[in-house]
């Protein structure tokens, strides 16, 4: 019997001590993943978040389901982006001719590794490189436009 209350005494130490490290006053922060702000990476805030080549695409495409989980439409204002949450708005300028257009990042994508973007067809011919497939672009994260309900309203419908 002196031996089990001895050992029970043991182990309550043990907790104790054990339980007993001091807790730490470490700031609650954001799970890390991997994208950084542009404050974290030191970036001026007209530097662009990315600039390089840009593709489109479609009609094989129309139909089929995003890595959003959306249907992919050849015609809306949407793009794959390798890095970029889902979700993310992004203001793409086609460096040529300084035409810009905002698409909302729904899928993953491109495959090539030299090209940053994919859009869809619709957004190419906006941009103006439907026919040549490719085009060099910059890339600025925006905030997302107002609501679909605020935009309802301003437009009469209810």
């Amino acid at each position: 019997m002196r031996r089990v209350l001895a050992s029970l005494v043991a182990v309550a130490l043990l907790a104790v001590a054990g339980g007993a490290e001091p807790t730490r006053n470490t700031p609650k922060t954001k799970p890390d993943t991997g994208l950084r702000t542009r404050a974290r990476q030191g970036i001026p805030k007209d530097k662009p978040y990315q600039v390089g080549k840009a593709s489109w695409y479609g009609k094989r495409f129309h139909g089929r389901t995003t890595a959003s989980g959306e249907r992919f439409n050849m015609y809306q204002f949407t793009a794959a982006h390798r890095q970029l949450p889902l979700g993310t708005w992004v203001k793409v300028t086609n460096l040529k001719n300084g035409r810009w257009v905002v698409v909302r990042i729904n899928d993953r994508g491109p495959v090539p590794a030299n090209r940053i973007i994919d859009l869809t067809y619709g957004v190419a011919q906006l941009l103006g490189f439907h026919h040549r497939g490719i085009a060099r672009v910059r890339l600025d994260v925006v905030e997302p436009p107002a609501t679909f309900a605020q935009v309802h309203n301003l437009s009469g419908l209810n």
